[in-house]
């Protein structure tokens, strides 16, 4: 018997969740075959088979161990190529049994993938999976059309269904644990709140030239550099040029002294089906426009895949959060700790505005800067946004470093 042991994920980490276990106890797994799916308070990892062989689990879904903790055994006597019984009546058994665990293996969905093609009402035995031993990754899940709706129905059938759908509402609770990850969020929320001055301060933004600009260049970009032109390089362009003026605002506080960083690891903002995580773009004050767009790519898709490492998530020195993506018009982000300073992002909406003693409508963008008031003073922060505003209103102003 070979033990499966939780391996370590991280220094600071000590304990993990049981995510999910991908193959069922007693299933024959392969040599480095995922078989089980682990949760931390920083990111979800996948523990492989290390030998061929049946395998035997020792801890439940939704517990809580050690690192180091054995969760499973693999029997190395126990093959695929073992001899099976040679009755007629388990070679019938056997074959559609053995149909039946090929195709869950091929439509087994991550968590995020179920979710989707649960809302979806699609069927996860109609989708063909494009990861690892054919499982259904959220890309998967994306791209897979909703169920086609039911043919119409008599008002009798409709006012049934009303009477139903209202039914199925009641005063019961439901509970569910909060997982590592959760935990940590709000671990750190509270103690950002607790023990920063923090302050909030805005600007708007005509997004007029962007726009523009954009428009004029996204098929070019996008057939040079096989990306996406998008608004979060502008900002993390202008946010990066600003920094440099205002170093204070990528400082943060160590004990008793102040820390000034000469480079800009940018944190941004990600959503994910198990929370909210902020993967950080290394030196983004030397990346170029698609090299930005490239990166914020996949770091939000490996952060909504699960497979976002704990070091791709350390580190950062500023943070750009987009609430606009979901329609925020206003809001007062929080600091992501022990950072000094966020940029807040909001929803682009066509407001009447005086240009040159004239009402013209305009595409504008409310900007929010939440500080820390015990490293950034007022004016800093003011300076800042006014800086990150003008650059954005005026783009070229990114080209000529000024």
């Amino acid at each position: 018997m070979v033990d499966v042991k939780v391996p370590s994920v991280g220094e600071s980490i000590s304990e993990v969740t049981i995510a999910s276990w991908l193959k069922k106890d007693g299933d024959v797994v392969k040599l480095d075959e995922a078989i089980c799916s682990i949760e931390s308070d920083k990111a979800t990892l996948e523990i492989s088979a290390p030998k061929a062989g049946k395998l035997k689990i020792l801890i439940k879904e939704g517990e809580t161990v050690s690192i180091g903790t054995k969760v499973a055994e693999v029997d190395e006597t126990v093959s695929a190529s073992s001899p099976v019984d040679s009755r007629p009546e388990a070679k019938e058994a056997a074959a559609p049994s053995a149909a039946r665990e090929t195709a869950e293996a091929k439509n087994f969905p991550s968590p995020a993938a179920a979710k989707i093609l649960a809302e979806k009402g699609v069927d996860t035995g109609s989708v063909s999976g494009s990861g690892r031993d054919g499982r259904i990754t959220k890309g998967d899940a994306l791209s897979v059309a909703p169920r086609a709706e039911a043919a119409p129905v008599d008002s009798s059938l409709k006012a049934l269904a009303r009477e139903t759908l209202s039914s199925s509402f009641s005063r019961e609770t439901r509970r569910e644990k909060m997982t590592g990850l959760r935990k940590t969020i709000a671990a750190r929320l509270v103690a950002a709140k607790n023990t920063t001055a923090m302050l909030t301060t805005f600007n708007e933004v005509d997004m007029t030239a962007v726009m523009d600009l954009r428009k004029k260049y996204k098929d070019s970009f996008k057939d040079k550099h096989g990306v996406g032109l998008g608004f979060m390089s502008f900002f993390t362009k202008a946010a990066c040029a600003a920094l440099k003026s205002y170093p204070a605002v990528n400082g943060m506080i160590d004990g008793q002294e102040l820390v000034y960083h000469n480079y800009a690891d940018v944190g941004v903002a990600v959503s994910t089906p198990r929370g909210l995580v902020v993967p950080v773009i290394r030196n983004a004050e030397s990346m170029g426009m698609a090299a930005i767009e490239s990166k914020i790519i996949e770091l939000a898709t490996r952060a909504r895949d699960g497979k976002i490492t704990l070091e791709e998530m350390q580190g950062g020195t500023f943070t750009i959060t987009n609430g606009g993506i979901f329609g925020s018009m206003l809001s007062t982000p929080i600091l992501n700790a022990p950072q000094s300073a966020i940029l807040g992002l909001h929803n682009i909406v066509e407001r009447p505005v005086a240009v040159n003693g004239q009402v013209v409508i305009r595409p504008i963008m409310y900007l929010a800067l939440s500080y820390d008031h015990r490293i950034i003073d007022g004016r800093e922060s003011v300076s800042f946004l006014k800086a990150v505003k003008e650059m954005i209103e005026d783009p070229s102003r990114l080209l000529l470093d000024v």
